[in-house]
């Protein structure tokens, strides 16, 4: 487990890191996020004892990785965004190097095939490290990190020069590794983070701006709350009939998608879930659903909205929403009575 208490870095009159506190619990993979010159790779340095803290702790599994470096950094796989390779060295004696530098303990031979088979690198294994593609470089520069089988993984842009295939290789592999161990990923490859990451913290400015699962941050930082449905039937009648489920503050017929089908753009109030009402009452008139889905916010939309400034304009917002919500309710009575009707 890692926890930070109060974690400052001053460097003169500039704070890089401002009174961080967060934990990431046993066997959770966490992405770290922020644009540049916010703080993230200053506070990973300093969670690996690359660079010391000003003030405040960095315990890994209950060490002050100041107090007691050698015994915390035991605990710790690191790969940093630019591996720390020797280019002249071949892999197998690169990975042989650092695992006597970790004084590790584990059998030499099937500890390291054991690493080089989960990083696909077997077949480079005798090729020197300076002739191998990015790629490669990269997928060495992940197996020394995980020498030692250390329980805490920090990993900095881990698939950075990778083609798609071994992208999707190394993700499948974190998630693997997630399941042993507690992982920190920092990455600006957001699509990454949101497919592996079990909770992600976004630093901005030397603080945390979001700490949260992202399906939590979206419920959260988004007042918009929508569903597209593209609906096979009566466009009138549709939307008279979408228009009455309590819930809905409007709906909009969207361009004509197909021939006599269009895209039904509906707004609800927060917290109302009408898809199985709208099934329902769809079935019920003999029209067909051809397809459903939510305009969710992606991480990227997330990460925009609190590194831009943008939180302001999101609080304005559901301020308004709330505000219409006595109407809105008043309308659905309304639409509801003259259905019955």
């Amino acid at each position: 487990m890692i926890e930070v208490q109060n974690l400052t870095k001053q460097y003169g009159a500039k704070k890089a890191v401002d009174d961080l506190s967060f934990t990431v619990n046993d066997g959770e993979i966490l992405g770290f996020l922020g644009p540049n010159g916010a703080g993230k790779s200053t506070t990973m340095n300093m969670l690996t004892g690359y660079i010391s803290s000003t003030s405040g702790k960095a315990l890994i599994n209950g060490i002050d990785i100041l107090d007691d470096p050698i015994e915390a950094k035991k605990n710790i796989g690191y790969l940093p965004e630019i591996p720390p390779l020797y280019l002249d060295m071949t892999v197998k004696d690169y990975l042989n190097f650092i695992y006597d530098l970790k004084k590790c303990k584990l059998p030499r031979k099937a500890h390291l095939e054991d690493v080089c088979s989960l990083v696909m690198i077997k077949d480079v294994y005798n090729r020197i490290i300076r002739n191998l593609s990015k790629g490669y470089k990269q997928r060495v520069g992940l197996a020394q990190a995980l020498i030692g089988n250390p329980p805490i993984l920090i990993l900095d842009e881990p698939t950075v020069g990778l083609d798609p295939k071994q992208i999707i290789e190394i993700r499948t592999l974190i998630k693997k590794l997630g399941k042993k161990h507690t992982v920190i990923l920092s990455s600006h490859i957001l699509s990454e983070i949101q497919a592996v990451c079990d909770r992600v913290i976004i630093i901005n400015h030397g603080q945390i701006a979001a700490d949260d699962t992202t399906e939590n941050l979206t419920k959260n930082i988004s007042t918009d709350h929508r569903i597209i449905a593209r609906i096979d039937g009566s466009r009138e009648e549709i939307l008279k009939t979408i228009k009455n489920i309590p819930g809905v503050i409007s709906v909009v017929a969207d361009m004509e998608r197909e021939p006599g089908i269009y895209d039904y753009e509906i707004e609800t109030r927060e917290g109302s879930d009408i898809r199985r009402e709208l099934f329902k009452r769809i079935v019920a008139r003999n029209w067909v659903i051809l397809g459903l889905k939510t305009t969710e916010m992606t991480l990227e939309d997330i990460f925009l909205k609190i590194t831009m400034g943008d939180n302001v304009v999101i609080k304005t917002k559901k301020k308004d929403a709330e505000a219409t919500t006595a109407e809105a309710d008043e309308t659905a009575e309304t639409n509801k009575k003259e259905d019955e009707e």
